[in-house]
């Protein structure tokens, strides 16, 4: 059974879509890496609903008999989440992605396609990736969501966390939402403030004084 290390299993999945849970995998500022390996690609993919528990062991073990494609396939993952930060940070800041983002998610989201089927369910369909032996097989459905965000979301929603920079789509009714979540973010930030507020009370009596 697949152990999840402490740094992925206190991960929030706020981001409102999996593309943007991906980005957040790089947690903080200065960023701290939560995805150290292949091995951590498998178990935050299961985390999110990216693949079974099963289907999570057996890339484990396809990954210990091909470590050299293991390490290709993290370094790919590596690849398109920086291109992806790069891409929606812009976005939310209302500035332009740089060119090479955006290629890098066309490149992935062309080589997603190219390995999907499409999946009846009842009256309708949806896109599926069920190679068991495909080691970036996760990376796929993450480049199509990527894609389909920034070609038709709604990208007024996009918001980056006033405290620790996570990229989230806001869904409140009203669109004032500022924290990845209020009682994490939004809670330090209240604490920041009323220890500002006591040490300027405090300066204010000494000088009073």
């Amino acid at each position: 059974m697949m152990e999840t290390p402490g740094y992925i299993e206190k991960l929030r999945i706020v981001g409102g879509d999996v593309a943007l849970d991906f980005i957040n995998t790089e947690d903080g500022d200065p960023p701290a890496e939560c995805l150290r390996g292949y091995g951590d690609l498998v178990v935050w993919s299961v985390l999110v609903g990216l693949l079974s528990a099963e289907e999570g062991e057996r890339l484990t073990e396809e990954a210990e008999l091909r470590p050299e494609d293991a390490e290709d396939a993290y370094r790919d993952a590596l690849l398109l989440r920086g291109a992806l930060q790069g891409i929606f940070r812009a976005v939310a800041e209302d500035s332009g992605p740089a060119f090479r983002d955006l290629e890098t998610l066309r490149d992935h989201e062309r080589e997603a396609l190219s390995r999907a089927e499409l999946v009846q369910e009842g009256k309708s369909f949806r896109w599926e990736w069920a190679d068991p032996r495909d080691l970036s097989r996760m990376l796929w459905p993450v480049a199509h969501a990527a894609a389909g965000l920034l070609t038709s979301g709604d990208l007024d929603r996009l918001k980056l966390c006033a405290g620790c920079y996570w990229v989230f789509l806001d869904a409140s009714r009203n669109r004032s939402r500022r924290w990845c979540t209020m009682e994490v973010c939004g809670t330090d930030e209240k604490k920041r403030r009323y220890v500002a507020k006591r040490a300027a009370g405090r300066e204010a009596e000494r000088r009073g004084a």
